[in-house]
């Protein structure tokens, strides 16, 4: 009989999503966000609904800024405005659920109720935060995975020789 409860060790403590896509050297502006966005499993391919992408332009319009979620939300409705997106999905409490994935992948931060990015550019997120924070424990995890189970099945293996 199959087991029915769930078990709670097989939730993630972190996971997170890579992509590689082609060089960037044409991209620019909001398909070059849009990109890292994708890259960075932030944006599924195809999905329409992509205020993820203004939301990190709000950030990088304002690097160094502390933005309140008002101040965010006005710069999200603004920069879609300028593209001529639909106003689609700018709501408070989505722009706070983008932030708080934002923040999961430590690319922006939270100081006396405003946000800001984590570091002054993208590269520094990328290799101080994302790579060194979540990508090399994630890796190092899986080796660790890897190692049991190569010591475990070698333990068959003797065991299963010595029967023989």
């Amino acid at each position: 009989m199959a087991q029915t409860r769930k078990i709670s060790s097989d939730r993630p403590l972190m996971s997170i999503n890579l992509r590689r896509y082609e060089n960037p050297s044409t991209l620019a502006g909001r398909k070059l966000i849009r990109r890292i966005c994708l890259s960075l499993g932030l944006l599924q391919p195809g999905d329409s609904r992509d205020v993820i992408v203004d939301v990190v332009d709000s950030f990088i319009r304002n690097k160094g800024k502390m933005k309140t979620l008002t101040d965010i939300n006005n710069d999200v409705y603004k920069i879609r405005e300028e593209y001529e997106l639909d106003q689609i999905g700018i709501s408070p409490s989505n722009i706070l659920r983008q932030i708080r994935r934002l923040k999961e992948l430590k690319i922006v931060m939270k100081m006396n109720g405003a946000y800001q990015l984590t570091e002054n550019n993208f590269q520094d997120i990328f290799q101080k935060q994302i790579k060194r924070f979540i990508i090399e424990p994630t890796s190092e995890r899986i080796e660790e995975y890897c190692n049991r189970l190569d010591e475990l099945s070698e333990k068959m293996n003797k065991a299963s020789m010595q029967k023989e």
